[in-house]
């Protein structure tokens, strides 16, 4: 028998980003930008991605790790206000087990320079999974990448 459990944790991640609130914005929305930047491990094996950018649309990411085990990510978008804010909720499963549930914000606003984003993730892990801090690592590592591909988005090699 399964013990059931909740852990609640709370992530601020504030990034200075060297671009506009536009760019930074449209590397969140489109499919083929989002998916670039959207990974916290090189090395997994990509299984199926989508992304229906709306309120009510869906995003889905699945990958498989090292070992094969499925890492199924799936999203369904609350609120937009373009160049604003992002607003969604998501679970994560490990296989066929539910280990959380969160809702994330992404704030942005223009600063001299570029943009002051803002990602706020309110997350509940389940049934004894220990995340020992792998989601805040992860999501920086994401967020990492996103700053990597707006760089090489304004790259004259680009």
């Amino acid at each position: 028998m399964t013990t059931r459990s909740t852990e609640h944790a709370t992530l601020v991640i504030e990034r200075h980003l060297k671009a506009s609130v536009a760019r930074v914005f449209r590397a969140w929305s489109l499919p083929d930008s989002k998916r670039q930047w959207f990974a916290c491990h090189g090395d997994w094996v990509p299984l199926e991605y989508g992304l229906d950018f709306r309120p009510g649309g869906l995003e889905r990411n699945y990958v498989a790790d090292t070992e094969g085990l499925l890492h199924a990510y799936d999203a369904r978008y609350i609120d937009i206000v373009p160049d604003a804010r992002i607003i969604y909720a998501y679970e994560m499963k490990l296989g066929e087990a539910r280990i959380s549930v969160s809702l994330a914000t992404v704030a942005f606003e223009a600063e001299p320079g570029g943009t002051k984003m803002v990602f706020t993730e309110q997350a509940v892990f389940l049934d004894g999974y220990a995340d020992n801090g792998a989601r805040l690592q992860g999501t920086e590592i994401g967020l990492d990448n996103l700053e990597l591909f707006l760089e090489r988005e304004t790259s004259p090699i680009h």
